[in-house]
């Protein structure tokens, strides 16, 4: 299949998956579902889905372990320019330690802190929206490979 089709089906995979959210996101406004990072994960999820950076173990945990830092950081440490640079050094240690690395998630702990996000954030939109994505994601896959076997 050729570079211009999957360019296309990527960008129509970044749709269904950004735009699934965004639909979730409004109907239910107690709930977010949406966050910037996710923008960036939609590239390599769908833009180079083989990447090791783009499998689902790093886009799920990779967010969610660095939103975690940020939580604690702003819970129990404070926000302020040392405690940002040093709650997203954390992260991104945090994620090559435990081979999740997915650079979008590097972020998280900023996002988190400067916006004041607490523990519930963790599920709305991290782990929904990131598990979202993924589905998404390997649904496409799917689709393409059956396009290519016909």
């Amino acid at each position: 299949m050729n570079n211009w089709i999957l360019s296309v089906l990527a960008g129509v995979g970044a749709c269904l998956a950004i735009g699934l959210l965004s639909v979730l996101d409004s109907t239910f406004s107690d709930v977010a579902l949406l966050m910037a990072p996710f923008g960036a994960s939609a590239v390599l999820v769908f833009g180079i889905p083989g990447s090791p950076l783009a499998q689902p173990k790093n886009v799920i945990l990779g967010h969610l372990i660095t939103s975690f830092v940020g939580v604690i950081f702003f819970q129990y440490v404070g926000v302020s320019p040392l405690t940002l640079a040093i709650a997203t050094g954390i992260a991104v240690s945090a994620m090559l330690l435990t081979n999740t690395t997915h650079p979008p998630a590097g972020a998280n702990p900023m996002l988190i802190m400067l916006s004041g996000q607490g523990w519930d954030f963790l599920i709305t939109p991290v782990l929904i929206g990131a598990i979202a994505i993924v589905l998404v994601g390997q649904g496409m896959q799917r689709l393409v490979k059956q396009w290519v076997r016909l």
